[in-house]
């Protein structure tokens, strides 16, 4: 299981740095949700085996969607 030492929004960002200081980020394009949350929401994050969760936006991102090379959800279907 991946674990997260600490996430941040940032540009449109979203940020995760790993124990070993790996930084990874993700547009968030992708997570309308995240992205019209306030900071208290945004704030609110649990982990899980496959990615973070924020339960009081219903939002779900895996650990997976930072390695999409792509800042354009619409880009990415298309070559789906």
């Amino acid at each position: 299981m991946k674990t997260v030492k600490r996430l941040w929004f940032e540009n449109g960002r979203i940020f995760i740095e790993l124990p070993n200081g790996e930084i990874q980020s993700q547009s968030l394009r992708f997570f309308p949700r995240l992205r019209q949350a306030t900071d208290c929401q945004r704030s609110e994050w649990t982990e899980s085996h496959f990615g973070l969760h924020w339960e009081s936006i219903n939002e779900d991102i895996s650990f997976e969607s930072f390695t999409w090379n792509d800042d354009d959800p619409q880009t990415l279907y298309r070559h789906v």
